[in-house]
């Protein structure tokens, strides 16, 4: 059996939750409570923005948090999704931000209250 069949409970959470809400921040700690710089410099952000957004702490479990980075292939947390398209981590999003290209990815997938 390759590893491609071998199912992954932590991808089947991660797959669903990114198809069920249009925004998502995997990161440590809870949006209200954040448990490390970079995630709560992300959600600074997206609250800067006005985006509504889901967060998924993945310190609740090793296998979410070692399954978050091999879905992606990304080995930083906190990882952000749109529209379930795996945007970046912390770097990339406060780079987008600054550049103002996180609002206009936001705008033009209707995630900006108006």
């Amino acid at each position: 059996m390759t590893d491609a069949a071998v199912a992954n409970p932590a991808h089947d959470f991660i797959a669903k939750t990114v198809a069920d809400h249009a925004v998502v921040l995997f990161m440590k700690g809870e949006p209200e409570q954040p448990r490390c710089g970079f995630s709560a410099q992300v959600v600074q952000i997206l609250d800067h923005l006005g985006v509504d957004f889901v967060g998924v702490d993945v310190l609740q479990s090793e296998a979410l948090r070692d399954g978050v980075k091999s879905y992606t292939d990304w080995p930083t947390i906190p990882q952000l999704y749109v529209k379930g398209e795996f945007v970046g981590g912390c770097d990339i999003i406060r780079e987008m931000f600054q550049a103002g290209e996180l609002k206009t990815l936001m705008d033009d997938q209707g995630l900006l209250a108006s």
